[in-house]
């Protein structure tokens, strides 16, 4: 959903539960005593989809989403996303309209408030920010064993506020998980891990105009920088900051305005993620779901475990139109093609 689609009062009132984060952390306890029913996180393997952004992470979301096995948190679960269970009950009967609208990112793609969104965020931010946000950049972390257990308490709860009990996995879409896979693969061994990517020069070009587009709207409108700062999403826009992995160095010779930023951005992300990606995590090709969208699925589903049923979503899949740019560093396209051709065949030798 766009933020402008929120009230006045429901500005005030986000502002206050996600400007806190104590009380998400008490939310989260509240949810645990109050709530009941059979844990369900062992029922089925989560799915958790994490990369940059522009490579087709939310189709892909939407894909799984749209089969009916998977509970996901949605603009329902908003504010309170770590009361999933009580916050579903109390605010049934002030629930908006299930009206679809474009989002905010202007791509055609339409959202609604029982859309799956990437809020799994909140979860981090409130128990280890610290950790890994950071003024200037975001970083790679380690969580304690403690974290870990309330993590997968957490996601049971997610699971135990489902509308029904088809809905018996979990399904992720949060690309700052990127910092943690090893934590994710700890917490939940048998984890399905996708990993989107695209041709880097159009995934950059991407990057870069979205970059634009978000900073001139949070030049204009506070709330919306503010809210995409609540829920950890720094992707670009006025609340950008770089991943440093590891011991990578941060890269300040460029910055947001040049298109080389965003491949430097690009080649190192996804050459951190050829290396470290936690084993028989699934590589996934943007290129690959727009040129055969039922058969890219359908090889997708069968390595899930769901059904081949035929998926609305590849109907509406269509390969976006080329994009062209100036001063692109030669020799930077040359690093990100080779890493590209890396990725691809990893991807081929996913479903093996």
């Amino acid at each position: 959903m766009s933020e402008t689609s929120y009230s006045f009062l429901d500005r005030l009132f986000h502002r206050i539960v996600l400007g806190l984060p104590w009380i998400q952390e008490i939310s989260l306890d509240i949810d645990r005593l109050v709530s009941t029913g059979k844990n369900q996180e062992n029922d089925g393997k989560p799915v958790f989809i994490c990369g940059l952004a522009r490579a087709g992470t939310t189709i892909l979301m939407r894909s799984i989403y749209e089969t009916g096995f998977f509970r996901s948190l949605t603009y329902n679960d908003m504010p309170f996303v770590l009361m999933p269970c009580l916050w579903r009950r109390i605010s049934r009967p002030f629930r908006y309209r299930d009206t679809e609208k474009e989002r905010a990112h202007g791509d055609g793609i339409l959202v609604s408030f029982s859309s799956p969104e990437a809020f799994e965020e909140i979860f981090w931010k409130t128990f280890c920010r610290k950790d890994y946000i950071f003024e200037n950049c975001l970083k790679t972390h380690s969580v304690n064993d403690e974290v870990i257990e309330q993590f997968r308490s957490y996601i049971g709860q997610v699971l135990n506020s489902a509308d029904n009990f088809k809905q018996s996995r979990y399904l992720s879409k949060n690309n700052n998980n990127i910092l943690r896979l090893k934590t994710i693969r700890k917490a939940f061994p048998d984890a399905l891990i996708i990993i989107p990517f695209r041709d880097p020069i159009q995934q950059s070009i991407s990057l870069f105009n979205l970059h634009s587009k978000f900073y001139a709207m949070h030049e204009k409108d506070r709330f919306s920088l503010d809210y995409m700062r609540w829920l950890g999403h720094h992707e670009f826009g006025g609340v950008h900051k770089q991943f440093k992995f590891e011991d990578n160095r941060l890269f300040n010779e460029k910055k947001p305005d040049d298109i080389n930023y965003w491949i430097t951005v690009w080649i190192r992300t996804y050459q951190f993620l050829l290396n470290s990606a936690p084993e028989k995590s699934v590589f996934f090709s943007f290129e690959e779901l727009c040129s055969a969208p039922n058969k890219t699925l359908a090889d997708l589903f069968t390595f899930a475990g769901l059904s081949k049923e035929k998926n609305s979503m590849a109907e509406i899949i269509i390969p976006p139109k080329l994009r062209d740019i100036e001063n692109i560093d030669e020799n930077l396209k040359e690093q990100a093609l080779g890493v590209y051709l890396a990725l691809s065949s990893r991807s081929h030798e996913s479903f093996r």
